[in-house]
């Protein structure tokens, strides 16, 4: 007898493609395995800021910055408050949500705007400081349907409803297969909230971002500025 996987075990088919301007990662356990395996096959010339907020101890320094960028052919750094938003990737600082905000001081040709990181140490959300969830609701309330959301594999449910929210603003939404994930549950729950467009193992993860990169260099419609 055939038994078919569930649903959250099942490939689902190409995701589409469309103009964004940034994308927003989130993992908890196992998320720097992930991570590094993602950041292996990204090619130098990958120009869309990815932003990610992985889960680790509140209370210590955080060496993702050096072992990550060990693997990476992009700049990695740890956010900065109000700095700008950069290609490469950059990583949340223990202790501290990062937001994406509009720096609405600034305008440029065609009114295309400055987006800034902002840290708060607001309470923790889903036990977590930094959240996925508030990076993900910042980046849908910021950049709307030009943005794309990843989610990994993690232990609890955080991100599910920043993921439902990108989704609702008309962004892009990927998920890592949870019969591939080290730990099922966050991408289960960001499965069942989002419904994404693609749940995929790592590699066709990384080929769509890729993907993504490529449609993004032929974008004409911007209105998110950045010095590349």
């Amino acid at each position: 007898m055939n038994h078919a996987p569930p649903v959250s075990d099942r490939i689902s088919p190409p995701a589409p493609l469309a103009p964004v301007d940034a994308i927003v990662l989130g993992a908890s356990a196992g998320g720097v395995e992930a991570l590094l395996a993602i950041l292996a096959a990204l090619p130098a010339s990958f120009v869309l800021p990815i932003v990610a907020v992985v889960h680790i101890p509140r209370d210590q320094p955080s060496l993702l910055v050096e072992v990550l960028g060990a693997r990476a052919r992009l700049a990695v750094r740890e956010a900065e408050d109000k700095e700008l938003l950069l290609p490469g990737l950059t990583i949340a600082p223990p202790d501290y949500h990062v937001l994406l905000d509009f720096d609405r001081g600034v305008r440029h040709l065609a009114g295309a705007q400055d987006v800034r990181l902002a840290l708060s140490n607001d309470a923790l959300v889903s036990y977590c400081r930094p959240a996925i969830d508030v990076l993900f609701q910042s980046a849908a309330e910021v950049l709307g349907p030009r943005v794309a959301g990843v989610i990994l594999t993690g232990a609890n449910a955080d991100g599910a409803l920043g993921l439902r929210a990108i989704k609702a603003e008309g962004g892009l939404c990927a998920v890592q297969s949870p019969a591939e994930a080290p730990s099922r549950a966050m991408p289960e729950a960001a499965i069942t909230s989002a419904q994404p467009q693609l749940v995929a193992p790592l590699h066709r993860i990384t080929q769509w971002m890729i993907a993504l990169d490529a449609h993004r260099a032929d974008d004409t419609e911007s209105t998110i500025f950045y010095d590349r």
